[in-house]
């Protein structure tokens, strides 16, 4: 058995789903008094009668593609958070947009227990490359690591060789950040003769961590494992040392339904995910990810008793995870808006190595470069992220629905 975080890991599942259910009663009743937005969205329930899986499976999903409209009607926060600015650390902003606030309690997003299955623990320096910019992403590990007695260079993203000066100066043991951004640094600084052996261990997260990937760390003396977390909710699961499927985090209860519905499905099926947390500033009842998982049969081999999502399995809809930022067909709709003299479009995710490439397909009469720079700049402007524009004569896309077309192997 490897260390644990505290002995909450350790419990029986029966246990565990005993303290879970006991406490939410009053949980709902609290979120319903404070939150108009759920005392709405949770008109009529009883919350005294929502004592186990069963009974909580009957309540409505709240769908996080709902929320961008949810907070457009009624903004800032549609009455869906608990308190008010003064209760809030900081306000964030998802694509979408969604916004969401941060609490001020410690480790709000619960991201220490999977800093400390990766291998972290209290006085490491840790390098984290999350964005620090509207996203919540570089917090909820800044967080996560002070709570647990670590420090941390809030080095963000970009400016590549400024960070290997902080790595070499500094030496950090270890980074968070997305999969890839690590073999960024790792790269450059072996092209410039930079030192940056100091980091050995890694918690990503944000977008997949190929086997091939995590190999080729390992090859280079880096462990690296992966943590499931959204804006929202905060860390949903989280990998051990065992490598063996994510266990799901302490005080948020995980359901796999049948995608587009509320229907729970078995252990083991492949469906949707939804999250209940019914804690915090920005408490979340049944919120349906729009991801993909299934839940393992047994335990970890580590010694955590918590239930294991087998993994990221891609997306419910068409909304794919690119260098870590979540691309909606909604964003694709803008181009169109924005040039009219285009058709069908079709955003085509690829690997390109060990990093995401993207190639806009664009049905149009002008095949110009020039006009092909303006789509690419606009591409950049709605997904926040780059790509190739490839512009295609008209009716030569299938008439199938696709606008976004995720064809990486996660399993390679």
């Amino acid at each position: 058995m490897s260390e644990i975080y505290d002995g909450m890991e350790t419990r029986s599942q029966s246990e565990r789903e005993k303290d879970l259910f006991e406490n939410l009663p009053k949980q709902l009743t609290d979120i319903i008094a404070q939150a108009p937005g759920w005392a709405g969205f949770l008109t009529g329930l009883d919350p005294d009668l929502i004592t186990d899986r069963q009974s909580l499976a009957e309540l409505p999903v709240m769908r996080k593609s709902s929320l961008n409209q949810l907070q457009t009607d009624k903004p800032p926060l549609a009455g869906f958070a608990v308190g008010s600015n003064e209760n809030f650390g900081r306000i964030f902003m998802s694509p979408g947009p969604i916004f969401e606030p941060m609490g001020n309690q410690p480790d709000p997003w619960r991201g220490a227990r999977a800093l400390f299955a990766a291998g972290f623990r209290s006085n490491d320096l840790i390098h984290n490359c999350f964005s620090y910019h509207l996203t919540p992403g570089g917090f909820i590990l800044d967080n996560a690591a002070r709570a647990m007695g670590c420090a941390v260079i809030p080095a963000g993203t970009g400016n590549t060789e400024l960070q290997l000066d902080a790595i070499e100066q500094l030496r950090p043991v270890g980074y968070t950040g997305t999969p890839d951004y690590l073999k960024i640094l790792l790269d450059k600084a072996q092209e410039l003769g930079r030192d940056a052996s100091s980091i050995t261990k890694a918690l990503v997260s944000g977008g997949a961590l190929f086997p091939s990937l995590r190999q080729e760390y390992a090859d280079r003396g880096v462990s690296v494992l992966q943590c499931y977390a959204t804006a929202d909710v905060g860390t949903i699961a989280y990998e051990s040392d065992a490598q063996d499927g994510m266990i799901i985090n302490e005080g948020i209860i995980v359901e796999i339904v049948r995608p587009g519905t509320g229907e729970s499905l078995p252990d083991g099926e492949v469906g949707e995910v939804v999250v209940t947390n019914p804690t915090g500033a920005y408490p979340m009842i049944r919120l349906a990810t729009g991801d993909l998982s299934a839940i393992m049969p047994g335990t970890s081999p580590c010694g955590r008793t918590n239930a294991r999502l087998k993994g990221w399995m891609g997306r419910a809809d068409q909304t794919a995870k690119i260098k870590g930022m979540f691309v909606h067909p909604s964003q694709i709709a803008e181009i169109s808006k924005r040039h009219p003299e285009l058709a069908r479009l079709r955003l085509v995710v690829e690997r390109d190595g060990q990093n995401d490439k993207i190639t806009l397909k664009a049905e149009a009469t002008s095949q110009s470069p020039e006009f092909s720079e303006r789509v690419g700049q606009t591409l950049q402007t709605f997904c926040k992220v780059r790509g190739i524009v490839e512009l295609c004569p008209p009716d030569s896309l299938p008439n199938d629905g696709v606008v976004i077309s995720d064809e990486r192997d996660y399993q390679a």
